[in-house]
């Protein structure tokens, strides 16, 4: 059980990532609902004179290019996807820009691809990004990049609930506010009369996900599971989450001034800001198989990786990169940062802490006694 309440987290979060989804955004025939954006700026706007650091991370692109051409169905492939977002988030962008205008305010577009968090430099430059526009002032307003994105639409962040988590990581002791159209967590079925809103969330059950039924419409991609995977994510890393529903009146001032609102689902544990970019980086540059006894050493003795225990790796990483560590049996236990590259590794695998020096010697390397550092390792949800 947590030993906080909604009150302490609300009142002493710093930062505040509110995603919206784009049935909140848009109305059934597609096109963009200018004024609730227009209310939502408003209370983001009260929320932010209070000190708080507001990022607002935003669906709505295809939704609102869907409207703009008049399409009544979400496009099949591709290409079409990426044009249609496009032609939507020019949309959405101004009519956000004109809005905070309207109330002195500052919005800055912030459009992200899966990249941009998984590589080390980038979730850098991306974190002295948002904290630049911090300083000025500004309200970032983050969408996954769609139009320029390698992988379909689907297969980047996935939606925009696990970006809007995977941006909450980047700050400490965040508060990620998801705003769709149900009221939070129920017991089934929302649209059943025996079902019932789950106000608390503070214990991770395998029944949990069971409780999730999927809600999806033409114009969105996420429903409940993707909201509890974005739960999952960021708790575990010392932030709060709450499911609200993004049509009712005021709710994010309501929730602000502390009301029971929605599903509030509290934090875990505190991860440093390190473990959180090696725990939760979309894509591991590499694999490395690993037995039991390292297995072991890694989960119960809390021990480095040293290569005596690492059966073979797998992908192409360089010196530095976030790697899965996986049992014999393709299982994740962690997640580390490699003191060895692709190249390095089938020389030293399996390797006693003597022999690393002669086996590296062909390429003129450096031996390093861990393969992983256990200050780099982040254990799997499961462990």
């Amino acid at each position: 059980m947590v030993s906080i309440s909604r009150q302490e987290i609300i009142l002493t979060t710093k930062y505040l990532v509110v995603k919206v989804g784009t049935n909140v955004l848009t109305s059934s025939d597609g096109k963009l609902n200018t004024a609730r954006i227009s209310r939502l700026v408003e209370e983001i706007c009260a929320i932010q004179s209070r000190g708080v650091k507001v990022i607002l991370v935003s669906s709505g692109a295809v939704g609102a290019g869907m409207g703009r051409l008049g399409l009544t169905e979400r496009p099949v492939y591709n290409s079409q996807l990426q044009a249609v977002a496009a032609i939507g988030q020019s949309a959405l962008i101004q009519n956000y820009d004109r809005e905070f205008a309207k109330r002195g305010a500052l919005a800055a577009q912030v459009l992200l691809t899966a990249g941009d968090l998984s590589n080390r430099a980038r979730y850098l430059n991306a974190l002295n990004t948002f904290t630049s526009l911090f300083q000025f002032g500004a309200v970032p307003i983050v969408n996954e990049n769609d139009a320029i994105s390698s992988a379909e639409l689907s297969l980047t962040f996935g939606d925009n609930d696990k970006l809007a988590s995977l941006v909450a990581n980047l700050f400490p002791e965040s508060l990620l506010v998801l705003l769709t159209d149900v009221d939070g967590l129920y017991t089934g079925d929302p649209a059943c009369p025996e079902s019932k809103l789950i106000p608390v969330v503070d214990d991770w059950s395998p029944e949990l996900l069971e409780l999730v039924a999927e809600k999806k419409s033409s114009r969105s991609k996420g429903g409940m599971a993707s909201k509890l995977r974005a739960a999952r994510l960021i708790t575990s890393s010392g932030g709060a989450m709450i499911i609200a529903n993004g049509d009712q009146p005021d709710i994010l001032t309501r929730i602000y001034n502390c009301e029971q609102v929605g599903t509030i689902f509290f934090p875990e544990k505190r991860l440093s800001a390190r473990k959180r970019w090696v725990k939760f980086a979309p894509n591991p540059s590499g694999v490395l198989v690993v037995d039991a006894g390292a297995v072991d050493a890694i989960v119960r003795g809390g021990k480095s990786l040293l290569p005596i225990g690492v059966l073979s790796s797998v992908g192409a990483f360089k010196r530095g990169d976030v790697v899965s560590i996986v049992d014999v049996n393709h299982r994740e236990i962690a997640r580390g940062l490699t003191n060895y590259t692709s190249r390095e590794a089938p020389l030293i695998c399996g390797k006693h802490t003597y022999e690393l020096a002669d086996a590296l010697l062909p390429l003129g390397a450096t031996p390093y006694e861990e393969f992983v550092h256990r200050n780099n390792i982040q254990l799997s949800e499961n462990y």
